[in-house]
């Protein structure tokens, strides 16, 4: 299955960085950036977090909220966090429910080798929880910017 603009988002119940047990609904009446990465401390991974860290206040102040996906487990999410200073939740996601759900657990390619992982993907929700925006196999420079800039344009 592939989430679509115009979709609802699924009410699949995840674990946060922080332990709490939340599900996609639980935010509505707030907007959602919700990005999917393959793997905590990895040069691209971090370039994408850390600038979405940098950029937190702006989100914030468009009533915004961050929420960061990969298969890593709660104890490296808590490490990634602290080691970058990561001001939004990260999601756990070992079985990859959420990234079957929103299609973008793929199989990935490499020279002598093949894997399954996320697609650097990132979906923007509106407050009454439908999808507006899909960005997929995500380009880490210039992202961010971009989807701040869907957000005051088409969310605001």
């Amino acid at each position: 299955m592939t989430i679509q603009v115009g979709d609802p988002v699924p009410n699949l119940p995840f674990i946060t960085s922080e332990g709490e047990h939340l599900s996609l609904p639980d935010f509505k009446g707030q907007s959602i950036v919700l990005f999917f990465y393959p793997k905590d401390n990895t040069p691209g991974c971090t370039a994408e977090a850390c600038s979405f860290r940098d950029h937190h206040k702006s989100f914030s102040d468009l009533d915004t909220v961050i929420l960061g996906v990969s298969p890593d487990s709660k104890e490296s999410h808590e490490q990634f966090k602290e080691k970058h200073d990561l001001p939004f939740t990260l999601i756990v996601d070992e079985a990859h429910q959420l990234a079957d759900e929103f299609g973008v657990w793929i199989l990935k390619k490499k020279p002598n080798r093949e894997y399954y992982g996320n697609q650097r993907s990132t979906f923007i929700i509106d407050k009454e929880g439908i999808v507006q925006k899909v960005y997929h196999d995500v380009k880490v420079d210039g992202h961010v910017e971009d989807a701040l800039h869907f957000i005051r344009e088409h969310l605001t």
